[in-house]
């Protein structure tokens, strides 16, 4: 069973198949990496490296009673990542485990080619003077207010809007 051990003494299991570029799975809470089984094999079988972890407290890592926090996630991330020698990843992360990503692509930039969120926990976007690098809320109410756009016509309707790498539908609104 691989394991690294973290700089704190945590052991964290990991599942590391294939070659290419690596692509790194970040699960849920209290969730395991084979949560990802499906889409590390699919990835797999197209020529990527697939990583997953289990985050510390849950699945076959060390079940502690400390540092259960993004902090120390993040940290156990970079400790694999390094331990493995990982570059140019994409990383994937769901519910807590996009959190963990997100923290972790802010930290460890260079390492990162890309990342995907999915329904994920984010730190707080805001600009505030306790978060000074965030949005001004100005930015988050021209979102909400279509400014940037919605993929709504006028009439509420479905219309097509382009995103960088494909064509989405934007949903209807339900009639009543």
């Amino acid at each position: 069973m691989p394991t690294i051990t973290t700089p704190d003494g945590v052991e964290i299991f990991y599942k590391d198949w294939g070659s290419g570029q690596p692509i790194i799975f970040s699960h849920g809470w209290p969730l395991s990496a084979d949560d990802w089984d499906a889409q590390m094999t699919f990835f797999l079988h197209r020529g990527y490296r697939v990583i997953a972890h289990d985050r510390r407290g849950h699945g076959r890592s060390d079940q502690v009673g400390t540092g259960n926090d993004m902090h120390h996630w993040v940290a156990d991330l970079a400790a694999l990542t390094e331990h493995l020698g990982v570059r140019d990843a994409i990383h994937i992360g769901h519910s807590t485990g996009g959190g963990e990503v997100a923290r972790y692509v802010a930290r460890y930039e260079k390492r990162v080619a890309k990342a995907v969120l999915v329904a994920s926990l984010t730190p707080n976007m805001v600009k505030t003077d306790a978060n000074p690098g965030g949005q001004p809320q100005e930015w988050f109410d021209a979102v909400k207010s279509g400014l940037l756009g919605t993929g709504r016509s006028s009439t509420g309707q479905c219309r097509r809007v382009r995103s960088t790498d494909s064509t989405v539908r934007a949903p209807s609104r339900p009639r009543r």
